[in-house]
């Protein structure tokens, strides 16, 4: 069927390889009077590309194109637009349960008569295998292989079910383990920057976009590619050629100018931004940078900046094309046809930055002179939580006594001065808090630059050279974002001397940025153990939330691989790591960190020697195929999956089962009673099982009354799959604290019939039986972190109706939507403690079957004296398009009708 082309926009040009291709020209709309289209923001262009190419006046309408090309950054358009992303991209964890709600979608349409082959990705998909290995070996030649086997052992079963999905499901490619880190592969490998498919018999190339199941796909707009996380809800309506309806967003332009100084990084620079745009507020907004000093900055450290948008909170932190755009395509080993072809492109769209450019019309802006940028870290609970390097001895001796919360750990003088012992047989050292049990080099953020990768190998090798040692209770691990980076330390000599050091290659995924650290080793359990010790972990990782490293570590702070050497080295925090011994060899000579660092020019003279285009084209030539163990792996045939009933990892979830083929009215939410009632700053990984779990959990019973060994559990993360561990791991974090369930933590609440403090699932699983609709009480934020469904689904089948909170974050509350769970809001300055909810009321919800976006309800919370307190609470679904998803039930829902009407 021709393309519409309603506004005459289509448009011949001459790609990279001298061949003729369409394109969609923005200025055509300028010349129907249609906007001002040189001035809107480029991330906005790249919304209003996507638009008029996609315009059929159906799915994606007129209206849209000029809401979008109308752009008025003081006050965008309040009503929605359809955004078509070119593709999406998974990691397993959330990949997986993706894969099996295609897999059970394709049975509810054989059971609903239609075809279930129609079930398949109708944009491109890839799904890289990243989540899944874990730091169970570590400090040895052996680590790696050691943990992949380890790795496959105890995934065995999900990547069969993966490999089933690569055969039957068309349009999905799969890059298996021990590749890398998704953010990383896609940004050195599967990014395009311009995009292209055929139209009419010819190519159409359109700007590269995309969502992914991970928060950290932002990592691509360093590229100038807009792509954000989506929950993986979300990305399968994508998937399934369904538009993402969205607000337009507000811009905040963000100028650099200037240049980095000696001595520091790019991980400087990215925790300083983050802690700038945090204070700022970008929650639900496009970040756009902008400046003469992005010509100082390399595309590596525009990736970092990127990476952490879900640190401070925005949708997107955006760098337009550039000169140094094209330079990373080369370096990275991009066919010259494709780079010229962007070139090409992005000047032709008004899509390509130089210092000579406009500056865009943005909402409001920030400044920021590199010069003024200085070492740092953050923590010890939030990566916005920023730590000038020289003063965090005395940070972290004031969050000791500091009263519990996001920089306190409330402890006593007796508890200050405890101390354990490490004895591991050979040696006993006296540990104390603020020792260093973790030192990981990990995490997309920072393994995708060679600068500061470079920089901690050659602190490594100084430290060899002088004679210094790692502490014996310090975990280390190096975990690199793609085989390219041990491939450049190998060329540079370096990596033998991070060896020595213990930071042995123990596996390429995230590893310990996502609570995948593995097992710290007795003595160290021990010694913490016997001083209740706050140890702390150091790691080049984007996410430090409390609980998420490894349940024993409380004080986690974010760093440059360069300082997680130095501070394993110094094997405390406790320090002024600028001043202060870093540790003295066998001679008893005292080293200093200044003894150690490199000049920026050293590491800049070995990235351009060593970290070249052959490098990447070696590495990732043939990547979907290039490990054995994968390819052993049977496939099974066939268009449906074959569920096994007695299966732990895949089972068939109930979302589908039983679904009527047509939505019933929206109904009100009567006698609910509070699941949990909770302070400010939930996470998605307070809410979604994640890491470990322990035999009393409610998922280790599970697992146990099914024959499943504790050495066999896995991590919730593994088991995203199977709906009966997840949905008894939803709101169990070991560090949540339930206000009606006083004197816990964890995962319990006070089942309010008897009175009996129980778990969250017991109670929730009680009140089911009873007919007991559920609400959640939040704070402000709730819903951080993150893009986990199963903090959506978990909490749907755990029975909630609504959740009441006095803000969320973007991902959540459109991940609530999409499971058919009601966002609801405070009034501005109202919030639980003000208007006296204490948790132990019935709330009554007339939520109707003609509720409008944004609209204000009434609720009426009962207390148990029968007194009423009646509050307004604006209802959180915020287009027309999220009230039709909460009508079916969630947007899967939404998505199958609609197929089996097509």
């Amino acid at each position: 069927m021709p393309k519409p082309n309603l506004f005459d926009a289509r448009k011949t040009f001459t790609t990279g390889d001298g061949s003729d291709a369409y394109y969609y020209d923005l200025k055509k709309l300028t010349e129907l009077g249609i906007g001002n289209i040189d001035r809107l923001p480029f991330s906005i262009k790249v919304l209003l590309e996507s638009a008029l190419r996609n315009c059929d006046d159906y799915v994606v309408t007129k209206a849209d194109v000029e809401k979008i090309a109308k752009y008025n950054p003081a006050e965008p358009s309040p009503e929605e637009i359809a955004f078509k992303p070119a593709r999406v991209i998974l990691q397993d964890f959330t990949g997986v349960p993706c894969v099996v709600d295609l897999a059970a979608m394709r049975e509810a349409m054989k059971a609903l008569g239609g075809d279930p082959s129609v079930i398949n990705p109708k944009v491109p998909v890839d799904l890289v295998i990243d989540h899944s290995v874990q730091v169970d070996e570590y400090g040895s030649a052996a680590a790696q292989l050691i943990n992949s086997d380890l790795e496959f052992e105890r995934n065995q079963e999900r990547y069969e079910f993966l490999r089933w999905g690569q055969q039957a499901l068309e349009n999905f490619g799969v890059v298996p383990p021990g590749r890398g880190i998704v953010h990383q592969i896609n940004l050195e490998y599967l990014a395009k920057t311009v995009w292209n498919r055929d139209e009419e018999g010819t190519p159409v190339y359109y700007p590269d976009s995309l969502v992914g199941t991970d928060s950290h796909t932002t990592m691509i707009n360093g590229l100038g590619i807009v792509g954000w996380g989506v929950g993986g809800i979300e990305a399968e309506a994508v998937m399934l050629d369904q538009p993402i309806y969205m607000l337009i967003p507000q811009v905040i332009g963000f100028k650099i100018e200037g240049k980095l100084r000696e001595g520091v990084t790019p991980t400087d620079l990215t925790l300083t931004i983050t802690e700038m745009l945090r204070k700022k507020g970008v929650v639900d907004k496009f970040v756009e940078f902008y400046g003469s000093g992005l010509s100082s900055m390399g595309l590596a450290d525009r990736a970092m900046i990127a990476n952490m948008a879900p640190e401070y909170g925005a949708t997107i932190g955006f760098f337009p094309v550039d000169e140094e755009t094209l330079a990373y395509m080369r370096r990275t080993g991009r066919p010259e046809a494709l780079v010229q072809t962007v070139e090409t492109y992005t000047q032709l769209q008004g899509l390509y930055r130089t210092d000579e450019t406009p500056d865009p019309t943005f909402t409001d802006t920030l400044f920021l002179n590199l010069d003024d940028v200085v070492p740092s870290v953050a923590g010890p609970k939030r990566p916005q939580d920023r730590i000038v390097v020289p003063q965090l001895g005395e940070a972290f001796a004031t969050s000791l006594t500091a009263p519990v919360g996001p920089s306190g750990f409330g402890l006593n003088q007796a508890q200050i001065a405890a101390k354990g012992t490490f004895d591991n047989g050979t040696e006993q050292v006296e540990m104390q808090n603020g020792d260093v049990v973790i030192a990981a080099i990990t995490s997309c953020t920072n393994t995708s630059n060679p600068f500061v990768l470079v920089g901690a190998g050659l602190i490594a090798k100084r430290a060899v050279e002088k004679g210094l040692t790692i502490k014996p209770y310090v975990k280390t691990s190096l975990a690199p974002g793609s085989r390219v980076v041990t491939e450049y330390l190998r060329d540079a000599g370096l990596l033998p001397y991070l060896d020595q050091l213990g930071f042995n290659v123990v596996g390429y995924g995230c590893t310990t940025c996502i609570g995948n650290s593995g097992p710290l080793r007795e003595p160290v359990e021990k010694a913490i153990k016997e001083g209740d010790l706050v140890v702390a972990s150091v790691l080049s990782g984007n996410r430090n939330f409390e609980g998420r490293v490894h349940a024993s570590v409380k004080a986690n702070y974010l760093a440059s691989p360069m300082l997680v050497v130095a501070y394993a080295l110094a094997g405390t925090v406790n320090l002024n790591l600028m001043e202060d011994v870093i540790g003295e060899n066998e001679a008893g000579e005292k080293v200093y960190l200044k003894d150690l660092w490199p000049t920026s020019t050293e590491i800049d003279e070995i990235v351009r020697k060593y970290v070249t285009a052959g490098v990447f084209t070696r590495e990732y030539e043939g990547v979907e195929n290039s490990n054995e163990q994968w390819n052993a792996i049977p496939v099974a045939e066939g268009a449906l999956f074959d569920w096994k009933d007695e299966s732990t990892y895949i089972q068939h979830p109930p979302f589908f089962q039983n679904l009527p083929a047509e939505a019933s009215p929206i109904q009100s939410i009567s006698g609910a009673k509070v699941l949990l009632k909770l302070a400010d700053s939930v996470t998605t990984d307070h809410i979604s099982p994640a890491g470990s779990f322990k035999v009393a959990t409610p998922a280790g019973q599970y697992l146990t009354e099914n024959g499943i060994h504790p050495k066999d559990f896995n991590s919730y993360g593994s088991r995203r799959g199977a709906h009966e561990v997840m949905m008894r791991g939803t709101f169990a974090n070991i560090r949540i604290k339930n206000e009606i369930a006083p004197g816990t933590e964890g995962g319990f609440t006070t089942y309010f019939p008897t009175g009996e403090v129980t778990s969250v699932y017991d109670a929730a699983m009680d009140y089911q039986a009873a007919g007991t609709p559920l609400v959640v009480l939040g704070g402000k934020d709730y819903g951080m972190g993150s893009s986990r469904d199963w903090a959506a689904k978990g909490t749907m089948l755990l029975g909630v109706k609504a959740v009441i909170t006095e803000s969320f974050e973007r991902i959540h509350r459109a991940n609530l939507v999409g499971m058919g769970v009601l966002p609801l809001v405070y009034k501005s300055g109202e919030n639980a403690t003000t208007l006296g909810l204490d948790g132990t009321e019935s709330f009554d919800i007339p939520v109707q079957d003609d509720v409008k976006p944004r609209q204000e309800i009434e609720v009426t919370a009962t207390k148990l004296d029968g007194t009423q307190i009646k509050f307004s609470t604006i209802c959180r679904l915020d287009t027309p398009i999220d009230v039709d998803y909460y009508r079916h039930g969630g947007i899967l829902n939404y998505v199958l009708r609609d197929f089996l009407k097509a």
